[in-house]
């Protein structure tokens, strides 16, 4: 048996089913253009985020991800805040070599650094000399390894502050 529809329920369906059909099409759209911003976006945001860890943990990058990064960095240029009469230096010797850093904290010296103490490294196998800074005084640093001509600095490692008898800069004389 079929029972009549009212006018009122004849009226009401073709609705529902015209907004369940949009809210359907809506719903695909929405996907379409979700799916196709994560392809647009995706990209350059791997790549910043591969560089930001590659920063933060100071591992190796393919030269791809970076490459548009180094385009835009500009090198930082560092100037001593400290002069060379300012500036203290703790000479070890890290060759085993007799005398060697009293030699070495000589020539220091008439550059005109400050010499803070003269003694011997914990190590005796140092291949080639070191110079090594205490945090806030790379500057000063490279060009103490500049003056002498020393091809490595690095910071500090190793030696407790108090081993250090208040010097800025440490320098280890390696076999070269």
């Amino acid at each position: 048996m079929e029972y009549p529809l009212s006018s009122t329920e004849a009226l009401v369906r073709p609705w529902r089913r015209a907004t369940v059909i949009l809210a359907a099409l809506a719903a695909v759209q929405l996907l379409l253009l979700l799916v196709a911003g994560l392809f647009l976006i995706g990209k350059p945001l791997q790549r910043h985020t591969q560089a930001t860890v590659a920063r933060k943990h100071h591992a190796v990058v393919p030269r791809t991800a970076l490459r548009h990064h180094a385009a835009r960095r500009k090198p930082v240029v560092s100037v001593p805040r400290l002069s060379r009469e300012h500036t203290s230096v703790l000479v070890l010797n890290g060759n085993g070599q007799h005398g060697a850093a009293a030699t070495e904290a000589t020539i220091v010296h008439a550059r005109g650094y400050l010499i803070a103490a003269v003694g011997n490294a914990a190590r005796h196998d140092y291949p080639r000399s070191i110079v090594m800074y205490r945090p806030g005084y790379r500057p000063e640093a490279v060009r103490l390894a500049h003056d002498l001509n020393v091809p490595i600095v690095a910071p500090i490692d190793g030696l407790t502050h108090a081993q250090l008898k208040g010097a800025r800069l440490a320098l280890i004389k390696g076999q070269n």
